[in-house]
């Protein structure tokens, strides 16, 4: 997400850090590095401009190019002007009344109905009971899809009535009647807009009365996305947009350009095909990533929401004990896999942005060792002194790989619990911080 984006305003703007002194021509440079950047990334050109000439007013409204550390000072401007470009602060949508409803619009193969799955997957987790409405009638082949979604999550799709909005009412009623939370409403789209759509959603909203009209907008169209943008809010009247295929070749700009050109605040991010590939939008975190500071704080409550805290506890025990076996090892590579794939939590790291695409991460060699670990028997995980040639071989053939990968694990797990021994060893050299508290 946003790579090409974040490589190039990285490199502008440690042109301007390396500097002890800046003049204005040397800021006049590094903004139109900064400039291009937006540019390339799919920016509006309008949107860029500004953004450009507000960083130059602040930085010398401010002294700025007088100061100690003008370099790093201008990294503060940018990331400021960055978080207010995208709607300063998150705004997360709407849930007061009950049932709470929203309309799902968008065009077709934007990802709307996966997108409709992802937020009832995620408003699940939050303890929300959830109704999908199906009201796609010209496509039985997208009511069908959204059923086996329904299914898949555990969730109940509503779909009885001739028209949509027939559909719509019903799917409101029935939420009212068993004291639901919120009726997610899966709007047909089209390959483009036209004025049957927008007539059709218009009196949807006008009946239906929905808390939440959100626009589901593919990042790949680009600065389309925002002309897209503009005409569902001029005529619907939006009140969120969730951007999908955020993992993929997307440049980026549209979450750029989209808050400033519409006024409408992006809400979430679709960030994979899973149903948990669902990213909450926060507009200073994003501005961090983009930036190459990271988003810790995204990166803690990702790990809390996947990662099974009573297991986690366990295996600290089991460490402090020294009780590490293979079969607390295959737990631990589930847990990590769980977290999704390693190169998107490396961008999330500090100082990290820029490696992501460096360095190569193979989860082919994840998955083998998965492979291996579970063609073990339980006793074998347990006790993995037993493994012998013929052991090794069965483990091979079952996981489809050779016995000298079998070896290479059971190496580096004997190396791992060495290093954790060590460690162990010297955390009780070192006094606490704190109370409890310790360094690593």
């Amino acid at each position: 997400m946003f790579d090409a984006l974040s490589r190039r305003l990285t490199s502008a703007l440690t042109k301007l850090r390396r500097k002890g002194k800046l003049t204005e021509r040397d800021l006049d440079e590094g903004l139109r590095e900064v400039r291009r950047a937006l540019l390339e990334a799919d920016v509006h050109y309008k949107v860029a401009k500004r953004f450009v000439e507000d960083v130059k007013a602040k930085a010398l409204g401010q002294a700025i190019l007088e100061s100690l550390t003008p370099g790093q000072q201008i990294v503060k401007i940018v990331h400021e002007e960055l978080t207010a470009l995208m709607g300063q602060k998150r705004r997360a949508p709407s849930l007061s009344e009950k049932p709470s409803i929203w309309l799902i619009v968008g065009l077709q193969g934007s990802g709307k109905t996966t997108t409709v799955g992802k937020l009832a997957q995620h408003y699940k987790r939050e303890g929300k009971r959830v109704l999908l409405a199906a009201t796609d009638v010209r496509r039985p082949a997208a009511i069908e899809q959204l059923k086996q979604l329904g299914a898949k999550l555990e969730v109940p799709v509503y779909a009885e009535g001739k028209t949509a909005l027939e559909i719509a009412r019903g799917a409101a009623e029935q939420a009212r009647r068993q004291l639901l939370d919120l009726v997610l409403i899966d709007t047909a789209g089209r390959l483009q807009i036209d004025e049957e759509l927008m007539r059709e959603l218009e009196e949807m909203k006008a009946r239906l009365r929905p808390e939440e009209v959100l626009l589901v907008a593919d990042a790949m169209t680009g600065q389309e996305a925002v002309s897209i943008a503009e005409t569902f809010h001029r005529r619907v009247g939006l009140t969120g947009i969730v951007l999908t295929k955020m993992d993929g070749d997307a440049r980026g700009g549209a979450a750029l350009s989209m808050v400033s050109v519409t006024g409408v605040p992006v809400v979430f991010l679709g960030v994979g095909e899973k149903p948990d590939d669902l990213e909450a939008f926060h507009p200073d975190r994003l501005a961090q990533r983009i930036l190459g500071m990271g988003d810790v704080l995204g990166l803690i409550e990702e790990v809390e929401r996947k990662v099974d805290r009573k297991k986690a506890e366990e295996f600290a025990r089991k460490l402090e004990k020294e009780r590490f076996t293979l079969e607390d090892f295959l737990e631990q590579l589930q847990q990590v896999r769980s977290l999704g794939p390693l190169d998107k939590l490396l961008e999330k790291l500090p100082g990290m942005g820029g490696m992501a695409g460096k360095v190569q991460i193979d989860e082919r060699e994840l998955a083998r060792a998965q492979a291996i670990l579970q063609s073990m028997t339980p006793e074998e995980r347990r006790h993995p002194e037993i493994l012998n040639a013929s052991r090794k071989k069965r483990i091979a053939r079952g996981s489809g790989t050779q016995v000298r990968d079998v070896n290479r694990l059971l190496k580096r797990f004997e190396e791992a619990k060495k290093m954790m021994k060590r460690m162990k060893k010297l955390r009780r050299r070192l006094p606490p911080q704190g109370p409890g508290e310790w360094p690593f």
